[in-house]
């Protein structure tokens, strides 16, 4: 009852004309943002804080909140329609929505993310509003050891991302897991595998492996294949551009897998919603009848990943404005702003500030709004990027993809690594090789390093320490089981063959 009395007084807070128009600013900036590779919500939050230090602090968060979820909204469109995601979370977005782009339902793929983004962020948020505490307060009995298996648990996914050879998914997984070591050493800050290149020590930026392994790799394959006049067919009519009624059902359970595990990753320091995206994404492979038609333009496959990377905005907020942690990068500048004008983030935020807290909570619910009514009537005017021919496109994507993987960090170096990435991305299919383990394994490798070694500092060494605590112990046992699945099927379908 209290929190239905808090929302409704924040949505007395958030419906004034002036929070409105805020909260409306910062819902189009993000989704902008988010079709720009290369910038990141994070970044542009840093960029326009100085502009919000002489605005009303309720106000100012409520603009920040909505360039940091608008982003996740506009992050998918360019991962459909032309295979480069916008953000880090929107790579697996790439796997069946630019599938469903290629079988000339690239309207329906952006419809059914922008409806994904809106039923999990809007379940993301009542779970924030009011089943949140306890689960919050279970996500921080995570230490090093429960981080270390939720990764191991992510990696083990590759079996359900891998292609027709398991072996050669590992070998991509492995490869990826490689490039998240170049740099400097977390602990000792010793280079690695830099070979004497000073840039690399500061890793490899991810936008430039995404962008170049995807984009770059799609334009050498486009040219290779000599297609001439458009780079896919865009259906007419209104009906066309929509998903259809059957699409919608095949989502619907994707659409709530993609809410809980989104909320429930996004809560996790560190974990974020690229970790959810994948997670969800095989989970819904892993309990769809029909596993095989993910990476031919699956609408579940697309809907359960965009969900999820929206559910996290819910959990990722709680710790942050309830006890003060940030999960990421883009809600550590939140913090810093809410500091800034005096806010302290915390159990007693509710109180001493609720105004700030509940006016940003209800801001959410009508950001999520905004953002739906903002987007479908822009899916024609998007899907109509595929009608440009190709001599216009592909010189254009190039341009677009140099100056995300150059805005990322601000070095020259960064565009020859995508030009490498590109042909490496443009190899990986002819070997057989998936392309998602190995963003997979590039994304988890730090995180997953840092815990492995904190776990063992904490141990002194002793390995022992990832099984001896009940909620590692059960990831890891998760993962096994996952891992042996397809021996499983193998061992199961040879049985029976033998008995026929």
């Amino acid at each position: 009852m209290e929190a239905l009395n808090g929302l409704l007084h924040g949505f007395g807070i958030a419906m004034l004309p002036t929070n409105i128009f805020w909260c409306f600013v910062g819902c189009f900036l993000g989704t902008v943002i988010g079709i720009l590779p290369g910038l990141g919500p994070a970044a542009t939050i840093s960029l326009l804080l100085p502009l919000t230090y002489t605005m009303d602090p309720t106000g100012g968060i409520i603009m920040l909140a909505g360039i940091y979820y608008g982003a996740k909204y506009g992050g998918s469109t360019t991962s459909i329609l032309l295979n480069m995601p916008g953000e880090a979370s929107s790579v697996v977005s790439c796997i069946d929505g630019y599938q469903m782009a290629r079988n000339g339902r690239a309207g329906a793929a952006l419809g059914i993310a922008a409806i994904a983004s809106f039923v999990a962020g809007t379940v993301g948020l009542l779970l924030m509003t009011f089943v949140a505490p306890p689960i919050a307060n279970f996500a921080l009995s995570f230490s090093s050891p429960e981080y270390f298996a939720l990764m191991v648990m992510g990696l083990s996914l590759v079996v359900l991302l891998s292609g027709k050879s398991m072996i050669k998914s590992v070998l991509s997984l492995v490869f990826g897991l490689w490039l998240a070591t170049i740099g400097t050493d977390l602990f000792t800050a010793q280079a690695r595998f830099v070979f004497g290149h000073s840039e690399l020590l500061g890793g490899i930026e991810f936008m430039t492996v995404a962008i170049g392994i995807f984009a770059i790799a799609e334009i050498l394959l486009n040219i290779e294949a000599k297609e001439k006049s458009e780079l896919l067919t865009v259906p007419k009519g209104l009906r066309n551009l929509l998903p259809s009624w059957a699409e919608l059902k095949a989502c619907r359970f994707a659409f709530l897998n993609g809410s809980v595990t989104g909320f429930i990753i996004g809560l996790l320091p560190g974990a974020g919603a690229t970790v959810a995206s994948f997670v969800s994404y095989g989970i819904e492979k892993a309990v769809s009848k029909h596993p095989e038609r993910f990476g031919q333009g699956a609408p579940e496959g697309l809907a359960a990943p965009e969900g999820a990377n929206n559910a996290d905005t819910g959990g990722a907020l709680l710790p942050l404005l309830t006890f003060g942690i940030p999960s990421g990068s883009s809600t550590a500048v939140l913090l810093s702003a809410l500091i800034l004008w005096g806010v302290k983030p915390g159990p007693l935020m509710m109180t001493e500030s609720p105004d700030v807290f509940w006016g940003l909570v209800a801001s959410l619910y009508i950001g999520n709004v905004v953002l739906l009514v903002m987007n479908l009537p822009l899916v024609g005017v998007f899907a109509q990027i595929l009608r440009v021919p190709l001599y216009i496109l592909h010189p254009a994507i190039l341009g677009v993809a140099v100056a995300g993987a150059y805005g990322a960090a601000g070095n020259l170096f960064d565009i020859s690594l995508l030009l490498i990435f590109g042909f490496i991305g443009f190899l990986l299919p002819k070997g057989g090789f998936p392309s998602a383990p190995l963003i997979l394994g590039f994304v988890l490798g730090q995180p997953m390093e840092r815990a492995i070694r904190q776990s063992l500092a904490m141990s002194v060494g002793d390995p022992i320490i990832l099984v001896d605590r009940p909620i590692s112990a059960v990831l890891l046992v998760i993962a096994l089981l996952i891992l042996v699945s397809p021996l499983w099927r193998r061992f199961r379908h040879m049985r029976a063959a033998a008995t026929a």
